[in-house]
């Protein structure tokens, strides 16, 4: 079985067609790579063949490179892994370029063959890279396709030639949403944007380009690059236009990045030195900062979590051994935000929704939610009025739980009272059928005691949902004491048709990720209680990769929303209640109005539109800043390690069962610094060893809360990590 194929029709012109057998989306490989270029010779050295249109015969081109590829890559250099590498790449480089020349004399620049490239769909990554060395680029008309370089996304940038193609293509300017961004665009986008020739109708596809190839002339297969007297758009970096182009970049990379992510200024680096040399050289310095990155502890990991360990998990690597689940229809009660958040996105899915509260209005409220976000999507251009009717006539806003009949999950998500919610649960249980699943969206109640209300606790089960649905990609699934495994199989497929990332975990006191998240935002309160500069607490935050820091996120999550968590922990927990000089800080800012960007006021000021202004700076009154403030790095330990520990003591605990999910569900769930892949990731850079003398300082200093759990302690006297240790067959990049 091969992943492309070779046929040369009646006229001469040769089609390659990618398709992978086995995949729904073709990957490139590295048998993949010497394929095409065996087939690419055939053609080249045929005098029949007169062209090549290089295609998909899946509905898509291509989703990217088997990012594994890179992994055995460096596993099979041995002692040389960045040789490796970099072999590795300049060989695919040198596929590309022979795709490029075709076979035309380098000197004259005569005498190639026209190759095209027909995208029926989607192509990223290297499934654009490789249309890039085409001479022409035809896409479908489909605007479900997307075009675009993501590499950024997973901590690397494109290294096939994309970076370099794509700046000679377009200039620096134009090309950076597309690089440093990792912008995707329809096909009609792309083609506006210049990054594709032409967009013809599917059903033309093969047939254009095959007419393209036939007509060609030598003069339209030479790339501008390669033509005498070249000059970039937008000017090189040497150039008045150009330096203030790259200078500009390099600010606005740095303001993005707060120089912890290493792709993006690579890739900067690799634009800028690259524009200053003839092309093959910029080739070589493109593939030795691709290099670079990839041998950055941070790439590596960034790769682990946010492509190999996260497809993992939304393919179902931990899901029970059961049928199919999938929701046929959906019932939510609560139509406030999280209600009406999962109605929407479940309508969006193709699910039937009943959304029922107390009150008709209300229930009207929270369709009318849905409406609002696809309204935003229309002004977008995402969403059509035809997709627009589609999703609202999927969703019954009512108060008659009658209407549950026929509901297949339950999804319900209203006050975290118990009792309430005890209230829902047997007025539900009476109007559905027996085999019907019940989840509560809950975010700190505990899943056991809430099922003691249900008649059937091993159909119960918690559905954790992140506020604003539409856009948070995490759900966290809750397996109570009681919950059977396919309550866990429905909720995993359920999570799965609506296209997010879910994690599974055990139940305790705020499951996983309020149980991190919770300790960094008390942690940032205790300094400002401490006297620590408000600002440098906040900065430290982001100049270590957390995209808020933690005053500002108290004020997005809301104070008073703080203040109940509070109160509802010390009744639980009475005198092992660890939050006791938190507290005086919350209360106080609660009885001062402060409630945060809800109310307009919190640790930060906003305008009269809610847009924050800066600190608050009645803070200092209250807490007076401290002559001596702590270094930088002091700050920036205690809000990762008060995270980082947390993770580690729920894995001790049971609560999370496999460190993929702890490390996918940080960077989605909370943002724990994507740089280092999560906190697993982040100990396992570290090292164990460092990482336990590190939290012995931090625990003399300020508390027990920082003191090394058992595990990590073992782990440093046994030299372990927590991928050697716990999750061999996740294999890193």
């Amino acid at each position: 079985m091969t992943d492309f194929t070779y046929a040369v029709d009646a006229e001469g012109v040769a089609t390659i067609t990618w398709d992978v057998p086995g995949k729904s989306m073709n990957v490139m490989s590295l048998a993949g790579f010497a394929e095409l270029d065996g087939m690419i010779d055939r053609a080249l050295a045929d005098a029949a063949v007169k062209g090549v249109v290089l295609t998909s015969g899946k509905t898509d081109f291509a989703g990217g490179m088997d990012l594994n590829v890179i992994a055995r890559m460096k596993e099979e250099g041995g002692a040389e892994p960045a040789k490796a590498v970099f072999e590795g790449v300049m060989m695919m480089h040198a596929v590309l370029r022979k795709i490029e020349r075709a076979g035309m004399d380098p000197k004259t620049l005569k005498g190639g063959k026209p190759i095209a490239a027909a995208l029926p769909g989607t192509a990223l990554g290297i499934g654009l890279e490789l249309p890039l060395a085409c001479h022409r680029i035809f896409a479908a008309e489909n605007p479900k396709a997307r075009i675009g370089l993501p590499e950024i996304m997973v901590g690397i940038f494109p290294g096939a030639g994309g970076t370099t193609r794509l700046v000679r293509k377009m200039g620096a300017m134009m090309a950076a949403p597309l690089l440093l961004e990792g912008k995707l665009s329809d096909p009609k986008g792309a083609k506006a944007a210049g990054v594709v020739d032409e967009v013809v109708p599917a059903d033309e596809l093969l047939a254009r380009a095959k007419e393209w190839v036939l007509a060609a002339k030598e003069a339209d297969l030479v790339k501008p690059w390669d033509q005498k007297g070249y000059k970039m758009p937008g000017g090189t970096p040497y150039h008045p236009a150009g330096f203030m182009t790259f200078v500009g970049a390099s600010a606005m990379v740095h303001s993005k990045t707060m120089g912890v992510y290493p792709a993006a200024k690579a890739l900067l680096s690799a634009v800028y030195e690259g524009a200053m040399v003839p092309f093959d050289t910029a080739l070589k310095i493109e593939a030795r900062w691709f290099t670079n990155v990839l041998m950055n502890p941070s790439s590596t990991a960034m790769i682990r979590s946010l492509f190999i360990n996260k497809e993992a998990l939304e393919k179902g690597a931990l899901r029970p051994a059961l049928p199919e689940q999938s929701v046929r229809k959906l019932g939510v009660i609560g139509a406030g935000m999280m209600g009406a958040g999962i109605a929407h996105v479940s309508a969006s899915a193709g699910i039937q929704v009943v959304l029922i509260d107390a009150a008709q209005e209300a229930a009207d409220r929270g369709k009318a939610h849905s409406e609002a976000l696809l309204d935003k999507g229309i002004q977008r251009r995402k969403v059509t009025a035809e997709k627009k009717a589609e999703v609202l006539a999927r969703i019954t806003a009512t108060t008659d739980y009658a209407a549950l009949a026929g509901c297949d999950l339950i999804v319900e998500a209203v006050f975290e009272d118990p009792k309430v919610k005890a209230e829902v649960t047997a007025r539900v249980e009476a109007a559905v059928g027996p085999d019907c699943i019940f989840a509560t969206n809950t975010s700190t109640l505990p899943i056991s005691g809430l099922a003691k209300a249900s008649q059937r606790p091993e159909q119960f089960i918690g559905i954790h949902f992140f506020s604003p649905v539409d856009k948070m990609m995490l759900v966290e699934i809750i397996r109570g004491k009681g919950t059977g495994d396919r309550a866990v199989a429905k909720a995993l497929d359920f999570v799965r048709q609506i296209r997010k990332t879910p994690i599974v975990v055990n139940d305790a006191r705020f499951f996983y990720a309020n149980r991190c998240i919770i300790p960094y935002i008390n942690e940032g309160i205790r300094m400002v209680a401490e006297g620590v500069e408000p600002v440098l607490v906040e900065n430290a935050a982001k100049l270590v990769g957390m995209p808020l820091g933690p005053l500002q996120l108290v004020d997005e999550t809301s104070i008073d929303l703080g203040v109940k968590i509070a109160k509802a922990t010390r009744a639980a927990m009475g005198d092992a209640y660890p939050d006791g000089a938190v507290d005086p800080v919350l209360f106080a800012m609660a009885d001062q109005g402060r409630l945060g960007k809800k109310a307009n006021a919190g640790f930060y000021t906003y305008d009269a539109a809610g847009k924050r202004q800066g600190l608050w700076d009645g803070l200092e009154g209250l807490w007076p800043v401290a002559d001596a403030q702590p270094e930088l790095t002091e700050v920036q330990h205690r809000l990762l390690f008060v995270q980082g520990l947390e993770a580690v003591r729920a894995l001790e605990e049971g609560v999370l069962m496999d460190i993929r999910e702890g490390d996918v569900g940080a960077i989605l769930g909370w943002g724990f610094a994507p740089w280092s892949g999560g906190p697993f990731s982040w100990l396992d850079m570290i090292g164990a060893a460092r990482a336990v003398e590190l939290c012995d300082g931090l625990a003399a200093r300020h508390g027990g809360r920082f003191a090394a759990p058992k595990l990590l302690r073992e782990m440093a006297d046994k030299g372990e990590s927590f991928y050697s240790r716990f999750a061999p067959q996740s294999r890193a990049a």
